[in-house]
């Protein structure tokens, strides 16, 4: 039975396919196309498994700026009994938007049409840079500024639509597959609910494609919903400038008066935490609070001026460590006190000595993982 199982994961190639002209500008390390899915189980089962196929490959191509969709479902060999084989093409279009090209020749013609036409909808807010010479690596995270007009600058751009964006509900259409490929437990969203609002984030050569986020307005609350960036612009701070965009358009939105985020995997929750630690270590304000406007700086770490006119005790290795291992002390206290009542239910059942126990070797948890998140951007 293994001969005619093939996995859905690996036999799935996605292209992001741009004109001619435009393949000329990219630098060697540069691919779009030939990528493959995270998920595949919402369209072919749990198991992620397609049966009654030999060497098979299922082709699907997005023109780059339309996203045009092209499906093309190849094997070598199927088996004869219709009642056991998996109705591939069938299964892919249920998925799919209205439209799908079968012809490679008309799909390629609708590229470089876009290649010329094809423009973002919706309002700018925000856009970075990037050097197209430049791949993974920390350069990624904090970009010198570059001249837009240069031949290696690549110039990102983020745009915010709703419903109401002329031609964005039929493009959303063929862009939500997304969702499902790479956000486990994913789900399309309901056309019905008109307050959904999107923010798009495009790459601007001559061809825009890159990633897009769902958020949905509660009242004075909105609640980012699907976060995605394609395969091969992961890893190259993408994600962190489309979450910067959503900060900074929320903070210039007078209505919004909180950004929340529905069930976050964990690579976005770290995403997050990461971002929010940098933006709040850039705030002159919150620094203040937390040191005082006038600090000194001893031994790498700085600390609170002091008012009085006398100095420094004698033993001042012996004053900083105590004074260290105070603060830490009610740092320490004020965490195991969220984790307490995070988790009351369950500790509450527990004898005070194991509650103890369980408490300090969650809150040990808590300051690993602050580690790695400080690691990222240090």
């Amino acid at each position: 039975m293994s001969d005619w199982t093939t996995d859905s994961n690996e036999c799935i190639s996605i292209s992001m396919v741009r004109s001619s002209e435009d393949k000329k500008v990219l630098g060697e390390e540069e691919s779009y196309e030939d990528f493959h899915p995270a998920f595949t189980y919402p369209i072919f089962g749990e198991e992620e498994k397609i049966y009654g196929y030999k060497n098979l490959s299922i082709d699907l191509k997005f023109a780059s700026g339309s996203l045009k969709q092209y499906l093309s479902v190849k094997w070598s060999d199927k088996l004869k009994s219709a009642d056991t084989v998996d109705n591939v093409d069938g299964k892919m279009r249920e998925f799919l938007a209205e439209g799908i090209e079968t012809s490679e020749e008309t799909f390629q013609a609708q590229v470089e049409e876009d290649a010329t036409s094809f423009k973002p909808m919706g309002e700018l807010i925000y856009s970075y840079t990037r050097s197209a010479s430049k791949r993974k690596g920390k350069d990624v995270a904090g970009p010198e500024p570059l001249n837009p007009d240069d031949e290696d600058t690549v110039v990102y751009e983020v745009y915010h639509c709703t419903w109401n964006t002329p031609g964005f509900r039929e493009y959303h259409r063929k862009m939500q597959i997304f969702i499902l490929l790479y956000i486990e437990a994913g789900s399309y969203i309901n056309e019905e609910e008109d307050s959904w609002e999107f923010v798009v984030l495009y790459e601007k050569r001559k061809r825009r494609d890159a990633s897009h986020t769902p958020t949905y307005h509660f009242k004075v609350r909105l609640r980012l919903s699907q976060f995605v960036i394609l395969g091969p612009y992961q890893r190259h701070g993408h994600g962190s400038e489309l979450y910067k965009a959503i900060y900074q358009y929320v903070l210039s939105q007078p209505r919004i008066g909180e950004l929340t985020v529905e069930d976050p995997a964990e690579a976005f929750e770290d995403l997050r935490d990461k971002n929010d630690l940098k933006m709040i270590l850039s705030t002159t304000s919150f620094m203040e609070t937390g040191l005082g406007k006038d600090s000194l700086t001893h031994g790498g770490g700085r600390v609170g001026k002091g008012k009085g006119k006398m100095g420094p005790p004698v033993e001042r290795a012996w004053a900083e460590s105590w004074r260290l291992k105070m603060k830490i002390a009610g740092r320490q206290l004020q965490v195991k006190e969220r984790l307490y009542r995070f988790n009351f239910e369950v500790l509450a059942q527990l004898e005070k000595e194991e509650r103890l126990e369980k408490l300090e070797e969650t809150f040990q948890s808590v300051r690993d993982d602050y580690s790695r998140i400080l690691k990222l951007i240090y």
